[in-house]
Formats: structure tokens, C-alpha cells, sequence
């Protein structure tokens, strides 16, 4: 779990003020820290084409081209000039030892943006995007300086960008670079040391990006146990009654001593799942809204879902009953809301009488998931997208581990599914949020098969893997505690 904030400037001025570490010294690390993967990954003698700009991310690119001149073919473009003190500084720097400058843009090994760096709050102007489009059309490897040039300081396109096989971030991990319109734009994530220990350079943060070794799994340590040991769960199946099957078999698959269905009448469903009418007096946690539809009468939800107290899960048409959805004002509660956009859009007219566009949320993803838990701390959000969001009070976190595998239905009924299942289980409902995300995510990479094939249930039968994958990732994270590497 790493730290992430929505801008590293004042981290850069801490180092400055307190530890007398200048720009300069700052600088020499970013290019070194970008050097270094080149040198790790490209052979010598290859072409490198570095786009530099105005300010201080264009003197990062003419620091980098100083350091690989002679050891690579680099070739400097400076379509703008050059206008901070640094950039003047470097450039300086450059021309003296000969590195070679160009006007016209041709294709390359490697391409490096650094144009604009984090911070950027205007549209780009039509020179600028005609050099992005230019450069966008090369073979050659991207690598974005940063953050890739025409990606805002919110993460939003504006309105479009280079398109970075890897971004080299600068020092810490910044907001913006986990979006999801800009997530095509950025590719992988590599974050450059600036020559200070993380846990120095680093102040305070409540955002935390997630990652695969903290995944959390279930413990069946204990020997003196039985099936109630691991909770009961119960699972709310309506109309859609596939919605709900698929979260019941989640749910037992991960961990969840007992898993019954509740409906009308007996379905068609794998032999461990049972079915009831009511909710068993035993449960311990309840999913409800997947495929619900208007299945169950209102009287009956009011009995044992509204008054209930048990952990919930609200996920899918549970959004749409208002009698349900007014759950989130029951603070005694442990409540988990999983929207993706568009439902997201429905809970927050209804809750705050505003109106707000799933295009408008998806630009402003990290400000509105802030706004529902400062007017719900009690609850836990997890708002789904390529990159998902998941927020209870001041903390929030980033899961950026999920893939285009999951962009089918059914995948969230197997989210849902597998969070009831931790609830179940004991854990608080940030946690179950967390570590149920994780687990979806990682489940998704055991399919080998085709990327538009895999199925639900394919994500439920790889979930007994991922035992083995928690230990090698501790493993491999405590073998590389100091390269903070790829998020694919």
C-alpha cells in the first residue's frame, strides 16, 4: 500500500526548506531515476527522441538527454523554447557537452515526453495537440516524463494526450494518474526516487494506492472450527435470479461458512447454495440488488432489510428502491454501497437533490467519492470503473489493478459477492471493500483464455489461486521494498 497525493509540490518545497535538497539535486535524481530504466531496457546505441518543454518537466527531459548522450542516439526537440530558470539551466548544460538538438520530429527507439508535467489546467493549444498526434503516431516505445502531456491535474484529458507505454512518475504517486479516461494514456507506472527515502520525502496522506500484497485473504487457521464459524450469508435473489446465484456462489467459494439465497420458491442453483423465504435468523451479512428488480414486496424488505442489522451490501437495482437505498443514514451499521457510474448518478440525485452527468463524474471521480463521505462517513463507498474507488470517512483508496476482463455482466454480482462473504467473516466493511476489490482484480489474471470470453464463473473457480499468489506477492514485495514497479 503506497501513498498517493494530489500533487508533490509541496513535498518538492519540504525538501528545499527543510532538508536543503535544491531543485537542482531534485532534478539530477529524475533524470537519473528515467536513465536508469532506459539503460535497464533498451540497448546501447538506441535512437531516443526526448520533446521537451517550457518549464521544469521540460528541463527533467533536457537533464535526461545530457546523462544518455554518447551512450544512446539522443536527439533533442525544444518546440517551444525553453522559459524557467531550470530548463535554461539544463539546456545550458546540454548544448555543452553536445548533445544534438532537431527541429523536425521523426520516429525513434524510444519517444520521451516532456512537454507538461502534473499541474497542467488548461486545454492544450492546437500546436501542442498536432506534436501529441505527431508523436502518438510513432512505433516507437512511449514513456511520458511525469505524467503524459495532456493529462490534467485532475487526471482529466484535455482534451487528449500522448500515449505512454509508461509513465515515470516524479517521487510519489499523484491522483491524476489513476483516472480512468487517462488510464489508456498513461499505461504502466513507474515511480523515480529522488534521491531521498520515500518514508522522508513523503508527509501525510488518507489516499493509499493499492496493491496486489495487500490483499488480506480469509484464515482457516483455527482447528477447533465448524461451518458457523465463517458466518452465514445471505443473499437477496430476485428477478434477474442469475445476478444473485452468481453473488451466492462468490460468496461460498470465498470463505462464507454458510450462503443461503433468499426468495419465493426453490431455483435451479449449485447444490451448496441453500434457498429460504425469509432471511435465517443466523445470518451474519446480507447482499441485496443484484437482479433485484421489484421481486420482493415492501412489507417484507422493511422486515428484514431496513429494520435488519446486520452488514449489507447494496449493489445494482437496490439503488432504485428508495426505501433501501435511505439505509446509508443508519450510522450503527456497517453499510457498503458498490455503484458504478451510472447508479452513482442515481444515488447522489436522490440523497442530494443534485444532478450530475456520468461524464461529469467520471472527470471528477476522486472530488465526488470525498463529497458522499463527508456527508455519509459512516458508509463505505467503492465506485466501480477500470480503476475503482473505495472510501469510508477521510481515508480513501485505489485499486488500479483491474483489466478489461472484468467489462462484462456478471463481474460486479462476483464483487458483491465475495465483499458479503468477508462481512460474513468478521471484517469491517472498509476492510471487506478493500480486499474483496483486490480479490476480484487478481482473480481476472489467472484467465488465460481470450480477453472477451471469460466468464463470472471463471472468476469464482480461480479464487482457490489466489492463496498461493498472496504469498508470492509478500514475497516478491519484501524482495523489492525499494523499486516501486509496474501497476498493469
Amino acid at each position: 500500500m503506497q501513498k498517493v497525493f494530489q500533487s508533490c509540490d509541496e513535498l518538492d518545497r519540504y525538501c528545499y526548506e527543510v532538508y536543503g535538497l535544491s531543485e537542482d539535486i531534485l532534478m539530477e535524481h529524475a533524470a537519473r531515476g528515467m536513465a536508469t530504466y532506459i539503460q535497464e531496457h533498451f540497448r546501447q546505441g538506441s535512437t531516443l527522441l526526448i520533446v521537451s518543454g517550457v518549464g521544469n518537466n521540460g528541463a527533467d527531459g533536457i537533464a535526461l538527454a545530457r546523462q544518455l548522450h554518447r551512450e544512446y542516439d539522443v536527439r533533442l526537440s525544444l518546440p517551444f523554447g525553453v522559459r524557467s530558470k531550470m530548463a535554461k539551466q539544463q539546456l545550458t548544460r546540454a548544448k555543452a557537452v553536445g548533445v544534438k538538438m532537431v527541429e523536425v520530429l521523426e520516429d525513434a527507439d524510444i519517444v520521451i515526453d516532456a512537454l507538461f508535467g502534473a499541474g497542467l489546467s488548461r486545454d492544450l493549444d492546437d500546436k501542442t495537440q498536432s506534436i501529441l498526434h505527431r508523436l502518438n503516431t510513432f512505433k516507437a516505445y512511449k514513456i511520458a516524463c511525469d505524467i503524459p502531456t495532456g493529462v490534467g491535474k485532475n487526471g482529466s484529458l484535455m482534451p487528449m494526450a500522448f500515449r505512454a507505454d509508461i509513465t515515470l512518475t516524479m517521487g510519489a504517486y499523484k491522483e491524476a494518474l489513476f483516472l480512468d479516461e487517462s488510464k489508456e494514456s498513461i499505461g504502466k507506472i513507474l515511480r523515480i526516487n529522488l534521491g531521498i527515502a520515500d518514508e522522508i520525502y513523503e508527509r501525510k496522506s488518507r489516499t493509499y494506492l493499492l496493491e496486489s500484497s495487500d490483499l488480506k485473504l480469509p484464515s482457516r487457521s483455527t482447528l477447533d472450527t465448524h461451518k458457523g464459524t465463517f458466518g452465514h450469508v445471505a443473499v437477496f435473489c430476485g428477478e434477474k435470479e442469475g445476478a444473485g446465484i452468481i453473488a451466492g456462489m462468490a460468496a461460498s467459494r470465498f470463505g462464507a461458512g454458510l450462503t443461503t439465497l433468499v426468495v419465493h420458491e426453490t431455483l435451479s442453483s449449485p447444490a451448496w447454495l441453500m434457498h429460504s423465504t425469509v432471511v435465517p435468523q443466523n445470518a451474519s451479512a446480507i447482499a441485496i440488488g443484484m437482479g433485484l428488480g421489484d421481486y420482493f414486496e415492501r412489507t417484507f424488505l422493511q422486515k428484514y432489510v431496513i429494520e435488519s442489522t446486520l452488514p449489507i451490501v447494496l449493489d445494482a437495482d437496490s439503488f432504485s428502491h428508495h426505501e433501501i437505498l435511505d439505509i446509508v443514514k443508519q450510522k450503527e451499521r456497517e453499510v457498503i454501497l458498490t455503484p458504478h457510474p451510472k447508479e452513482f448518478t442515481v444515488v447522489w440525485k436522490y440523497l442530494t437533490g443534485e444532478e450530475i452527468s456520468v461524464a461529469d463524474l467520471q472527470k471528477r471521480r476522486f472530488e465526488m467519492v470525498r463529497k458522499f463521505t463527508i456527508l455519509y462517513p459512516h458508509v463505505t463507498l467503492l465506485l466501480k470503473g477500470a480503476t475503482m474507488l473505495i472510501a469510508q470517512g477521510k481515508q480513501l483508496y485505489i485499486n488500479p489493478l483491474g483489466s478489461s476482463k472484468l467489462s462484462k455482466g456478471g463481474s460486479g454480482d462476483v464483487l458483491s459477492g465475495l465483499i458479503v462473504a468477508l462481512l460474513a467473516q468478521g471484517y469491517r466493511a472498509i476492510e471487506a471493500a478493500i480486499h474483496g476489490s483486490i480479490a476480484l482484480t487478481l482473480t481476472a489474471d489467472y484467465y488465460r483464455g481470450a480477453s472477451y470470453a471469460m466468464l463470472p464463473i471463471d472468476l469464482i473457480d480461480a479464487l482457490e489461486h489466489l492463496e498461493a499468489s498472496s504469498r508470492e506477492q509478500k514475497r516478491e514485495a519484501l524482495k523489492s521494498k525499494t523499486i516501486k514497479y509496474d501497476y498493469e
